[in-house]
């Protein structure tokens, strides 16, 4: 997972959705920052696998346009294996388990 900016920050753009939820942050102003709220939504969604923090730049976020949030499975060859619709309510984490156990059998 890569972590990229955040979608809707309280101080430019807040959902009452994310109010309701308890899911309000501003905009961080420093890597640290970022990374702190990344490791909060990695715990609060439940993910369980590593995950990465975007630099400033948004690089990742550009080059694979994950906004509205995606979750990608990248085969051994660097090709996309699965992407999955907009999240987090797009993410559907069985269609991601169906590919890596096609892509790496378990013995």
């Amino acid at each position: 997972m890569v972590y990229i900016e955040e979608a809707h920050a309280s101080d430019v753009w807040q959902m009452s959705i994310n109010v309701k939820e308890k899911v309000v942050f501003a905009t961080p102003n420093s890597y640290e920052e970022r990374t702190a709220v990344a490791n909060t939504c990695v715990k609060d969604l439940g993910i369980e696998f590593p995950a990465l923090i975007d630099d400033f730049s948004n690089s990742v976020e550009k080059a694979y346009t994950g906004w509205p949030d995606r979750l990608y499975v990248v085969d051994r060859d660097g090709r996309i294996a699965s992407k999955s619709k907009p999240g987090p309510y797009g993410f559907r984490p069985d269609d991601v388990a169906v590919t890596l156990e096609r892509l790496v059998p378990l013995p």
